[in-house]
């Protein structure tokens, strides 16, 4: 058991939780049903995303042996190679969930994003820019895995949403360890402002019915910005690393809700319940004691 939890570890099992709406929000855009074989896509965004965690810890290894050695590589508790094979193996398992979910078509979208995780965790990371940009190209390209290449661009918009956001995340998690600057801090919490507004401009009400669903993206779309925006602006008080890792883990935390309202936004509101269900059951992960970091970084 105790085997199993390292490797939960290794992987940021309470951050996984955090991809599994990325298809619904592309799903949804290019009006897909979401049940049936396409209920699938959601795990092969976790595998991929899992095995980017584990790819993450084999590259940051020696890092991590100074700044984190309670991780399971530096403790001994997973050697190298193991975190290897389990990174590329649960690679290949997302691979063939998403051509089992979407076929031809959403494993066309599935082999870019997984070049771009292992050229994020081995090449871009290490340059802030450059990585934060290949990072949230990841999550947009998971959102377009939902969509299928034949559907791409009515789920750009989303796509876009979910990647800024991300980049946004990845720039702040920089400074989990030396702190980051009031001015990256202050960006994203601009961001985060931009982007509610987005959601709510494309979901202005033209009618009675849609004033209905407005109310419903409008109250997601709180549940985003109260989710992150006051931990980024804490961030943007005092840009030490401790409020730049809560603003991290925030930032991560708030990509359930403002999927919720990316799904409401097209009236998916079976999509948007079974998040809202994910997300409290990631909040009882979290409540745990000995929870781990949860960094996309």
């Amino acid at each position: 058991m105790s085997r199993i939890n390292d490797y939960l570890e290794l992987v940021r099992a309470p951050a996984v939780l955090t991809v599994l709406g990325d298809t619904l929000a592309g799903g949804s855009a290019a009006g897909h049903a979401l049940w049936g074989r396409r209920a699938v896509l959601p795990l092969a965004s976790a595998c991929l995303y899992a095995g980017g965690m584990a790819l993450n810890d084999y590259a940051d290894r020696a890092t991590d042996a100074v700044e984190r050695p309670e991780r399971p590589i530096p403790s001994g508790r997973i050697t190298p190679g193991k975190a290897l094979t389990a990174a590329a193996v649960l690679t290949l398992a997302g691979l063939g969930l998403s051509a089992a979910g979407g076929g031809r078509r959403a494993l066309a979208v599935g082999l870019p994003l997984a070049a771009a995780i292992w050229t994020y965790d081995l090449v871009a990371k290490h340059h802030a820019v450059p990585g934060a940009l290949t990072m949230g190209s990841c999550r947009a390209l998971d959102v377009l895995m939902g969509a299928g290449s034949a559907h791409l661009r009515p789920a750009l918009g989303a796509a876009g949403i979910m990647g800024g956001h991300t980049v946004a995340v990845t720039l702040l998690s920089r400074g989990e360890v030396a702190g980051t600057t009031t001015r990256t801090a202050s960006g994203v919490a601009t961001g985060t402002g931009l982007i509610a507004g987005t959601l709510l401009a494309g979901a202005v009400p033209t009618s009675a019915g849609s004033r209905s669903r407005f109310l419903t993206v409008l109250a997601a779309t709180a549940a985003y910005a109260a989710t992150c925006a006051p931990s980024q602006l804490r961030a943007a008080r005092n840009p030490e690393a401790e409020n730049a890792l809560e603003a991290t883990k925030a930032g991560i935390r708030a990509m359930i809700p403002l999927q919720a309202a990316l799904t409401l936004r097209q009236g998916n509101t079976s999509a948007a319940a079974a998040l809202a269900s994910l997300d409290l059951f990631g909040k009882a992960l979290r409540s745990r004691p000995g929870r781990t970091r949860i960094s996309e970084s």
